[in-house]
């Protein structure tokens, strides 16, 4: 292959793990100015438990690791665990408070069951 047309050839954009609502991105605003020390966004991940076998974190950041994927959204700033990229990739990420409850919800097509309490998701990486 010539290298010369390769070269010039612009590399293909990333997609953006996540998007954010405006109601996430109010809240996640919210949380960052009442934090207790300074903090340069939220950490999202998966983790393996629950009974369906795996759940979201969502943590405070105090810093930028190399490895974590930075998602700028609506003014604020998700930092993603990379472990957990193939996972999130295409979710929205929701802020829902009513009576009884407040929480992120997360919107995600890789998702492909959940267990009865919604505390814990099944998720398949993203093809393609």
């Amino acid at each position: 292959m010539d290298t010369t047309v390769q070269s010039k050839q612009k590399p293909r954009p990333r997609p953006q793990v996540m998007k954010l609502t405006e109601a996430a991105a109010a809240r996640i605003t919210e949380l960052t100015k009442r934090a207790d020390s300074e903090i340069v966004g939220l950490r999202v991940g998966i983790k393996n438990g629950g009974c369906a076998g795996q759940s979201y974190t969502v943590e405070y950041a105090h810093e930028i690791r190399p490895t974590d994927e930075v998602v700028e959204d609506r003014g604020v700033k998700i930092l993603v665990d990379p472990k957990a990229v193939l996972f999130l990739l295409g979710t929205e990420m929701d802020y829902k408070a009513d009576k009884l409850q407040a929480q992120f919800i997360f919107n995600n097509p890789n998702q492909i069951s959940a267990c009865g309490c919604g505390e814990s998701v099944q998720l398949t990486p993203a093809k393609g």
